[in-house]
């Protein structure tokens, strides 16, 4: 496969998918104890609770091997994180088919 084959192979890859990877990926490689800019629209409106607040910090905390500090943050982060990864996996498992079938459609092969 060369280069131009395997960017448009990439570029094929559902938006979903790529945006969760990203986000898992954002969430591994951000330092633990590092300060954050909330993306919570409650939190922006001057709400100071919000039923997903700390959910992100949860899965990186997971993913970083904190378990309990993890469950302290949000006891969803851990499930959730489990939710995604599945999501994945099936978005992942359906591409090839849709692959497939977009190739069917466009050059009738």
């Amino acid at each position: 496969m060369n280069k131009n084959q395997f960017y448009s192979l990439l570029m094929r890859l559902p938006l979903e998918l790529l945006a969760w990877a990203a986000a898992i990926l954002f969430l591994a490689f951000t330092a633990a104890g590092s300060a954050h800019s909330s993306l919570c629209p409650l939190e922006n409106l001057g709400f100071s609770w919000c039923p997903g607040c700390g959910l992100g910090r949860s899965i990186r905390f997971l993913l970083h091997g904190e378990f309990r500090l993890s469950i302290e943050h949000h006891w969803f982060g851990i499930p959730a994180f489990l939710i995604l990864n599945y999501r994945m996996l099936q978005l992942l498992k359906i591409f090839p088919i849709n692959l497939r079938l977009q190739t069917l459609i466009n050059y009738g092969k």
